[in-house]
């Protein structure tokens, strides 16, 4: 979280205004360590104090102190370069000396932060304060991480509300899944709009499994939910999957007509929104996974992808009091 010249005479703190106010959220840090970051989004100001302590009573001569209110991309394969995409500054202190403590407030108004924060399996998408001393020997640094939520819909992906698994003459299965009518009482605007494939991170998904032929002789089945990471552009470009959750919703053979109900809770797991192409660095995309297992322990599965989104507490409340009252 900081680096700092070995021989530094200096300590400096940083102390966000409102922090301990705010929703915190658990992150881990480089030496695996979990720290907790205050919680920001869209438009808020970030503001506080920054605390310079001079050690010793030595004198410090400096050639200048800012702060600055960081957001970048750390690309896992790329360590040594991260992409910055959104870099505000403010001078603290112009070119002197120092010889007892100080302190300096800062605020930056009405920030707009376009992306959610982010920790994957081989990205990083990280807000963060800055402070700068700069020295003739080595400046002296130190960063204060914060996290941003944001409640933008991630862009259309086109999604079918139906997938079928199929070998011919053979099996036939089709799964349809429905967005849960709640979910649409939001916004009355989006009763007309088509948002099936959409859910958001405390949603149920509700559907149906349909056997319109079977003639082989299926042992089991499961349904999962994948995360996939995307990070880079060819040749660069590395993929990594992981599986949320996996559950069997049927055991034994299925015979034709027969209907499985799915309901699936997704605030029981550990999700983000859907990112597509955040800044042309990185994507991370939900699956559902149907899968079935033959007595050959042949399996035949199905991908289709949906789209994860966040909505206010306010909106999660309501969704909440309609689904168990």
């Amino acid at each position: 979280m900081a680096a700092y010249f070995f021989a530094s005479p200096i300590d400096v703190d940083i102390k966000l205004e409102g922090e301990d106010t705010r929703k915190q959220v658990e992150i881990k840090s480089e030496k695996e360590k979990t720290v907790s970051c205050p919680v920001y989004y869209d438009g808020d100001s970030v503001g506080g104090q920054v605390a310079i302590r001079v050690r010793d009573g030595k004198k410090l001569t400096h050639e200048g102190i800012k702060v600055e209110f960081c957001g970048s991309i750390e690309l896992f394969y790329d360590r040594g370069h991260h992409h910055e995409f959104l870099s505000l500054s403010q001078e603290l202190a112009a070119p002197g000396e120092m010889r007892q403590a100080q302190t300096f407030d800062f605020i930056f108004k009405n920030v707009e932060k376009q992306f959610e924060s982010y920790q994957g399996i081989n990205v990083k998408l990280r807000y963060f304060i800055r402070v700068s001393i700069s020295r003739r020997m080595a400046d002296v640094t130190k960063e204060k991480d914060l996290w941003v939520h944001s409640f933008r819909m991630p862009p259309d992906s086109n999604n079918s509300i139906k997938m079928e698994v199929g070998i011919e003459d053979c099996l036939h299965i089709e799964f349809e899944y429905n967005k849960s009518k709640c979910a649409r009482l939001f916004d009355p605007s989006e009763a007309s709009t088509d948002i099936d494939g959409r859910y958001h991170l405390k949603d149920v998904i509700v559907g149906k499994i349909y056997f319109l032929l079977v003639r082989i002789k299926i042992k089991h089945m499961e349904l999962s939910i994948i995360r996939r990471e995307t990070t880079g552009s060819p040749p660069n470009q590395y993929n990594e999957s992981e599986t949320i959750t996996k559950f069997e919703i049927m055991d034994g053979a299925p015979v034709r007509g027969e209907t499985i109900p799915i309901r699936l809770f997704l605030g029981g797991f550990d999700l983000t929104p859907t990112f597509r192409d955040v800044n042309k660095k990185f994507s991370t995309r939900y699956y559902l996974n149907l899968v079935l297992i033959d007595e050959e322990n042949r399996r035949y599965f199905k991908q289709q992808e949906i789209t994860i989104f966040r909505i206010p507490e306010a909106k999660l409340i309501h969704f909440v009091l309609y689904l168990y009252l």
